[in-house]
């Protein structure tokens, strides 16, 4: 039997203890006991509890790995993903405002990806078990809408139609403003019986859109999201922000860096999460690249009113960045790129003389690398604020507010 003291939380939100001993379910300054397996302890029993632990709110917590930190009251939580910013910045040895975590509400998650699988009496519906494959249901989970809550029923049925005991369907739900929108992976081939009972089923529970294997089955009515004061119908699976808290509160934050520019460069701009809202103020370009993405965009621009302009260009910056003089006319830029950064874009970005840059990112590592690199080209860090949209789990979101001060 080992006994150890919790020093800190690590970046999966397990309690880290010297060794480094890695404790899952445990919290800064708790005194466990357990047995060690490699550098892990299994077989767990909290010996001190720390002030703060909690009950966790759901009963599934133990069993589903949907969540992490249910058993960490919210102020936890909340510095403890504000302390992995700080942590990740100070790797490169950058200090500036780190302001405290905006965190979204529970049942407020309106995407999700559920697991169906066929069993001998039926199928079940739910999430993976914690570092397994197993699939653990969860009755009115608490972390999404109500309206994402009640998709076990549909899932069940899309499983019992269109998968066998061997496979398994991975179902992503997203609420829209007119109803559930379904992305289904890894079911049967698509044949005219599977696609006679699929309808039926989109009938049935009223979804706005399904789609089966990126193949559209049916479609009621277009799955709308409002981005800014536009309305756009995104690709099947495209992505989009975890909560409305999320959106509306990066948007604003983007804003808040953007202020008065009225010529704004959006990179990964996806349906125009940015670019839309951006438009009531600016005109934008807008670049990403999926081409399906660009078009949504561009469709939702169309039909709005009281936009400036919105100019969709699809391409990819991964390997064909905007270039300094391609990006010399414009007074802002945003960029939102995915968890791996954008080190090809930011490189141009530091050569390009843009007055102020909001870094969103989903990666503090990452983007702590890129911020490394535009402080160096004469860029100030102003502030950085994380967003929580992944409401305990160890997942953790930010804003970065760049401005120029000299070039070198």
């Amino acid at each position: 039997m080992t006994t150890v003291t919790i020093e800190r939380l690590g970046q999966q939100g397990d309690g880290v203890a010297r060794g480094p001993i890695f404790v899952p379910l445990a919290l800064p300054g708790e005194v466990v006991s357990g047995t060690t397996e490699g550098d892990n302890l299994i077989d767990i029993r909290i010996e001190t509890p720390s002030s703060d632990r909690v009950s966790a709110p759901c009963p599934h917590f133990r069993s589903c790995g949907g969540c992490q930190l249910q058993h960490a009251n919210d102020e936890l939580v909340a510095n403890f993903k504000r302390d992995t910013v700080i942590t990740a910045l100070a790797v490169h040895g950058i200090e500036t405002e780190v302001r405290p975590t905006l965190t979204s509400p529970d049942k407020s998650r309106r995407r999700a990806t559920f697991t169906a699988r066929r069993t001998k009496k039926g199928a079940l519906v739910g999430f993976h078990a914690r570092k397994s494959d197993a699939v653990i249901p969860v009755p009115q989970c608490i972390l999404v809408t109500p309206a994402l809550a009640a998709v076990p029923a549909l899932a069940e049925a899309l499983a019992m139609a269109g998968t066998s005991r061997k496979a398994a369907l991975n179902v992503t739900v997203t609420e829209s403003i007119e109803g559930l929108d379904v992305s289904v992976a890894g079911g049967k081939p698509l044949d005219g019986p599977l696609r006679i009972s699929l309808a039926a089923l989109c009938e049935t529970y009223k979804l706005a859109r399904l789609t089966w294997d990126d193949e559209l089955v049916g479609m009621r009515i277009p799955p709308v999201q409002a981005l800014g004061a536009a309305f756009v119908v995104p690709p099947p699976g495209a992505f989009l922000q975890a909560t409305q808290h999320g959106q509306d509160t990066l948007t604003a934050l983007v804003q808040e860096v953007v202020g008065d520019a009225k010529s704004v460069v959006d990179l990964f701009a996806g349906c125009g999460t940015f670019a839309l809202p951006l438009a009531e103020k600016a005109e934008v370009l807008a670049v990403e690249g999926a081409s399906d993405m660009v078009s949504a965009m561009d469709a939702g621009w169309r039909k709005a009113q009281g936009l400036k302009k919105v100019t969709g260009l699809s391409r990819d910056l991964m390997r064909r960045p905007l270039l300094p003089d391609e990006l010399a006319k414009f007074q802002a830029a945003v960029i939102d790129p995915p968890r791996a950064g954008a080190t090809a874009q930011i490189a141009e970005l530091a050569k390009s003389k843009i007055p102020a840059i909001a870094h969103v990112s989903c990666n503090p590592q990452t983007f702590s690398r890129d911020a490394a690199t535009l402080i160096e080209a004469g860029y100030v860090l102003e502030w950085v604020q994380p967003v929580d949209q992944f409401r305990w789990s160890a997942h953790v979101e930010l804003v970065g507010a760049f401005r120029l001060t000299h070039t070198r």
